[in-house]
Order: structure tokens, then sequence, then C-alpha cells
């Protein structure tokens, strides 16, 4: 069975406490639109996450959930099942379980140990969102497996919905480059800054080839690591950027020659598990790109003159690459 029977032709509530224009958000309402018999959304616009989190819990009061056959609970289901799910009980109840908290918080950005009552308290969280659930939406299958392991949960339940990238704003544009440009390879790199997307390994991969008069880099994001900050390579074929609105994030990467999607951290285990969101968007503007070589990012893509994978955590591997791609380009 897949997960699309619990709500072809169904009756649907979707909640979600991200705001209704995410990227996920937007991707499973398209689903729900074109397959449900009747959908109701329960979420709101608003950039306040604690607006938005009270908004879906004040709606909730006055919402028949007997009148549903479905509750779809979208991002970050862990932040409204143990308050309201003892009201979805008599509906099919599925979830999108894109992030665990035990894992971000514990193992990822390492704001808790595992074994700390709090990294405790977020696996219990996690543990009891899942098992709540008939059907759970996962990222990758590789992320899937995980859940398996870690919150003995069946893998029967378990689905994968593979993230896509917002065709409104990512496409190929063919704009015109800029004269200063002209004659020049250019790699583009964007991120948020967390751990797992390994930013340190593309600043080192940076650094090394920094004397390359015929590439230039374009890094785009925050650096929050105060040691990257103060030891990020400066030079003239090196341009930082802190943020750019989708539009001309769009307009950024549809000028360059290579793209590095990631994730290439090697010391935290759920860069392996998956698929970068900017690769589904370099994907979607037919650029070429580097991932991180892992089993999430090979169930999509294969080694090819368009898409070139590297170890790790190995920032030489990263900028032999880079020539190496540069090199195919001709």
């Amino acid at each position: 069975m897949e997960w699309q029977e619990y709500i072809k032709n169904k009756k649907v509530l979707y909640i979600t406490t991200k705001d209704t224009e995410y990227i996920r958000v937007v991707q499973e309402l398209e689903i729900l639109r074109r397959q449900a018999a009747s959908l109701r959304l329960i979420g709101s616009g608003s950039t306040n996450y604690l607006v938005r989190i009270l908004w879906v819990y004040f709606s909730l009061l006055f919402v028949p959930v007997r009148n549903y056959d479905t509750v779809f609970v979208g991002f970050a289901p862990q932040l409204v099942l143990p308050l309201w799910g003892r009201r979805f009980k008599r509906a099919d109840l599925i979830i999108d379980f894109f992030i665990s908290f035990y894992d971000t918080l514990c193992c990822d950005r390492k704001r808790c140990r595992p074994k700390s009552i709090f990294g405790r308290l977020l696996h219990g969280l996690d543990e009891k969102s899942l098992k709540m659930a008939d059907a759970v939406i996962c990222d990758s299958n590789a992320h899937g497996r995980y859940f398996s392991r870690e919150f003995g949960m069946g893998e029967n339940k378990l689905f994968t919905l593979y993230l896509k990238a917002d065709r409104r704003i990512y496409y190929p544009r063919g704009l015109a480059r800029p004269a200063e440009l002209s004659g020049k390879f250019l790699v583009f790199y964007f991120a948020s800054g967390f751990p797992l997307q390994g930013t340190e390994v593309v600043m080192k991969a940076m650094a090394l080839l920094q004397y390359d008069k015929s590439l230039r880099f374009v890094y785009v994001g925050p650096i929050r690591d105060r040691r990257l900050k103060r030891e990020r390579p400066v030079s003239d074929t090196i341009e930082y950027k802190k943020w750019l609105s989708q539009e001309e994030l769009a307009k950024q990467i549809d000028a360059a020659d290579l793209c590095l999607a990631g994730h290439f951290s090697a010391g935290i285990e759920k860069a392996r598990r998956v698929i970068p969101g900017k690769a589904f968007i370099y994907q979607a503007m037919g650029k070429r790109m580097i991932l991180g070589d892992n089993e999430a990012n090979r169930e999509l893509f294969a080694e090819s003159c368009e898409t070139g994978f590297v170890k790790m955590g190995d920032e030489r591997a990263l900028a032999d690459k880079i020539l190496q791609m540069k090199e195919m380009a001709g």
C-alpha cells in the first residue's frame, strides 16, 4: 500500500506549523489538491514561528476532526501530536517526519548530549510521534532506514517523498553573464551555515584554488562559525554574499558554470542520510553540480559529466573535482 491511498478521494485535514509558502508544504499541498476529495488547511503564512504554532493550536480547538478521513501533519509533527494526537484517533494519520528533533539537536547541531535528560526527552518525543502515525513520509530511503533503526518502528509504514524545487522560481533563465565574468569559470555555493553542510570543507577547497585566476567563486549565506569567519580565504577570486532573495539567488545560480551541492561534512552522520535541497534546485536549473558521495545522494543521482561525487570531509578531493569538471566543461 502506498501512502497516497490514505488521501485518494478522501476528506483530508492538513496541518503545518511551517509557513504555507515553505517548499515542502507547497509540494504536499499540490499532491493533496490533486488527489483528495476535499482539503482543509490549518496553517499560517506568518514569518514568526510562535505565531504560526499558536494559530494552529487555536484553530484546532474549533475543527471537527471526526468529519475527516485523514489527518496529515506536515513539517514538525512533534509540535502537534503530543497535545492533539488523541483527537486524530478516528482518522488515518500521516506525518511528514522531515526532521528528527533528537537527531538534529543532539547529533547534528550538538545542542545537548544524546544521553542527557533533554536528549532522552527529544528521543521519546520523536519515538512517540512516529508510533502514533499510520504512514510516515521521509525525504530519503536512507533517512527512513535510520528512523526505523533508531526509534524501533516497522519499515512497512515508511514512505519516501523526495523534495523538489519550486519551478516557479528555479528554472533555466539564459540570462546574459556580467562582463566581469567573461573567460571565468564560476563556481557557486549557498548554505545556511549549519554543521552538516560542511561549509568548512568548501572554504578550504576555495583556499586551495584561490590563486587560480581562471576561477571565480561565489559563496552565499551566513558563516555561523566564528573560527571560519576569521580564517575564511580572502581573494579577488572569491566573493561572499550574506544572503539573497530567492529571485536573486536564482539569477546567481543561472550565471554559474558549476554548483556545489554537498553535503560535505564527514563528521555528522545525518549528512549521509539526506539529499541537500540545493541539489534539487540545481537540477531544476540544469546546472552541473558536485555532491557528497553518500547513500542518500546515490538514490537519485549518478556520476556523469553533469554530476560529480566527492569523498565527504575532503577539501582536496573537492578542489580536484572542481578542476576536473572545469576541464570537462571545456
